[in-house]
């Protein structure tokens, strides 16, 4: 469990490093570097528009690497979007600028951007479901979350690059080339990549499996609409609070309150780093205590502090917003923590692959896609703190937990039991 956990990290670390540079180059550079003839705030939602097209792409990516997942394996599904994933990452460091190439340079971005997240459509599902049909059941959530450190890890690397550029580089040599290094980067994590996951054995379940779904995306949406509907619902939030902090929040403090990059980089990466310190923490209690519970509980808590953060993001102290920045992301572990033990066993394993993974990127798009537009957007160019960016996500907040509500709980009361150490070990 201990090698399958650490390469199922690695790889969602490599993925997500790539997925995420883009949203902090979004933030800085892209703008005015492919969007030169919009003013500041129409150039940086165009860059989020860019941003938000690998968001769409995730859905299409989970339909199709979950039919390969379904069909012949999770394994499969590790190797073939990892390489996706990486290429493209590479080739958008490669881009030429609008000065260059004119319009062709936003729409070889908007397709490398799409590439990208067809990739990570499918990565998620293959790496959870590895993990998580391995483990046994009242240690399930905790040997899943491994997988979900991979984001905070990928994260901490690509905007750690983005920072330490950032400090060394003079504003034009950053703008002129230094963006492009973490993008080319990431071909030698891809690389990486493969070669750890290239000894990983098949899920046990999926070679028990007697019969194979012929077309899993059709019995995912004649049989478990609902169940995709509503989880896909109740993570929006959570990749809204994500990516308001990490993305939007990082191009409203640098462009409207003047915080310098280095410092705001600095607050993120930080926050993110006890985050993910964190996720095994927070998994832990979705073994102890179930599934259901800890996800309403975390979003009662993202709820509650949507109207703080922004209060504190509006200060421009780098202490408070750190606290602000913080205390959401603990929120949002809280739920993503558990979700990846939790919808695998909301599904049946012939269809597992798909619906799962079609549930948590359609959140994706719901939460991720429309956020740091709508927040740029909403937030313009007031003198006072955007409290419309507040209201929006405290409101998706809501939904979310609505759709948690309805969900059932996945781990029966003896498993509980055993994961407090008050019983023999259940079989997995």
């Amino acid at each position: 469990m201990t090698r399958l956990a650490s390469a199922s990290l690695a790889g969602t670390a490599i993925e997500f490093y790539d997925f995420f540079v883009y949203g902090t180059a979004a933030a800085l550079v892209l703008g005015p570097l492919y969007f030169p003839d919009f003013s500041p705030l129409a150039g940086t939602l165009a860059a989020f528009g860019t941003f938000g097209v690998g968001f769409l792409s995730r859905p299409l990516g989970s339909m199709l690497f979950g039919h390969i997942g379904d069909r012949y394996g999770r394994r499969p599904v590790l190797i073939s979007s990892l390489l996706l994933t990486g290429l493209a990452t590479v080739l958008v460091g490669c881009v030429p600028t609008y000065a260059a190439i004119g319009a062709a340079a936003p729409i070889a971005l908007l397709v490398l951007r799409f590439l990208q997240g067809l990739g990570l459509g499918g990565e998620w599902g293959g790496a959870v479901l590895l993990t998580a049909e391995h483990a046994p059941a009242h240690r399930r959530a905790l040997w899943s979350s491994f997988p979900q450190v991979g984001p905070s890890v990928g994260f901490i690397l690509g905007n750690g690059v983005m920072l330490g550029l950032s400090a060394v580089l003079t504003d034009a040599q950053f703008r002129s080339w230094g963006w492009r290094v973490p993008f080319w980067a990431a071909g030698l994590l891809a690389v990486a990549g493969l070669l750890l996951r290239s000894s990983l054995t098949e899920s046990p379940e999926f070679l028990a499996l007697r019969e194979r779904a012929r077309t899993p995306l059709a019995e995912v949406l004649r049989g478990h609409w609902r169940l995709v509907l509503l989880t896909a619902g109740g993570l929006a939030v959570g990749y809204a609070i994500f990516y308001t902090v990490t993305t939007w929040a990082l191009a409203y403090a640098t462009t409207e309150l003047g915080v310098s990059r280095t410092v705001m980089l600095t607050c993120i990466l930080a926050a993110v780093a006890i985050k993910g310190a964190l996720t095994p923490v927070a998994a832990l209690l979705g073994d102890r205590y179930g599934r259901r519970p800890v996800c309403l509980a975390g979003c009662a808590a993202a709820a509650l502090w949507m109207f703080p953060l922004v209060s504190l993001l509006q200060t421009g102290r780098p202490l408070w917003m750190f606290t602000g920045i913080l205390v959401a992301l603990l929120a949002f572990i809280t739920m993503f923590a558990v979700v990846a033990a939790y919808l695998p066993e909301l599904y049946e394993p012939r269809v597992r692959c798909t619906g799962a993974a079609v549930g948590y990127n359609l959140g994706g798009v719901l939460g991720g896609a429309l956020t740091p537009l709508v927040a740029t957007a909403v937030a313009g160019r007031g003198d006072g703190p955007p409290w419309g960016v507040a209201a929006y996500l405290t409101g998706i907040a809501v939904l979310s937990l609505a759709c948690f509500a309805a969900l059932p709980e996945t781990m029966p009361a003896e498993k509980r039991y055993a994961a407090r150490g008050l019983g023999e070990e259940p079989v997995a």
